[in-house]
């Protein structure tokens, strides 16, 4: 039987042949062909994605912060986390986090960990996310708050507490990925005395064209 832990393998197959179907602005559309040994060479579509972070916020009553914003390909205001693209050239992911809280949530971060790494749809994209948990957040000033555009135009905002979130995602209420897995991880996490969390700047391979000798 094996000692090792459990944990994902990364295993690249050969590629023989890979075309961009659609330059999005955003992700592209690629077409492979993957050879795949015994099993033969299959074509596979899948959406390349530059990688993403997100935060949940903890108050000191145990609340979190929720923002609400309207996603289009699934015509839902959906609540979520404070989350956002890594679209800037040599941004630690922990950094990204912290910007992507002021913007969202108008929040300058207190303490950051590493709660839990996400990827969400395996066999159709290839987006890595890292989730923080933030505590000793601080309110930014409203002179120095960040203008918010499209979907972000005026997104409420709210605090709720953990066990409340937690409830309505069990019951199907909140359904967006990234929040389920943040809020279940983090309810484990104060179960376990946050003896789960990782340094803000834990290693993270898994994320696409991290900045050289940057350990996220």
């Amino acid at each position: 039987m094996s000692v090792e832990p459990l944990a994902d393998r990364v295993d690249p197959q050969p590629v023989t042949r890979s075309d961009v179907l659609l330059h999005g602005r955003v992700w592209d559309v690629v077409r492979d062909e993957v050879d795949l040994g015994d099993a033969g060479r299959h074509v596979r579509e899948y959406v390349r994605h530059p990688g993403a972070v997100a935060v949940l916020v903890l108050d000191e009553q145990g609340r979190t912060c929720l923002i609400q914003q309207y996603r289009h390909p699934i015509r839902t205001r959906d609540w979520e986390i404070p989350a956002g693209l890594l679209d800037v050239p040599g941004e630690p992911a922990w950094e990204a986090a912290a910007r992507e809280l002021l913007e969202e949530a108008d929040l300058l971060v207190g303490r950051l960990d590493v709660l839990v790494d996400l990827r969400p749809s395996p066999g159709g994209l290839d987006e890595a996310i890292r989730v923080f948990l933030a505590r000793g957040c601080t309110p930014v000033p409203e002179a120095d708050r960040h203008a918010r555009e499209a979907e972000e135009h005026g997104m409420p905002r709210v605090w709720v507490p953990l066990d409340d979130v937690v409830e309505a995602a069990l019951e199907g209420r909140l359904q967006n990925g990234i929040l389920v897995a943040a809020v279940l991880a983090a309810q484990v996490a104060r179960l376990r005395d946050w003896d789960t969390l990782r340094p803000h700047d834990a290693a993270w391979p898994q994320r696409p064209d991290a900045p050289e000798g940057d350990a996220s």
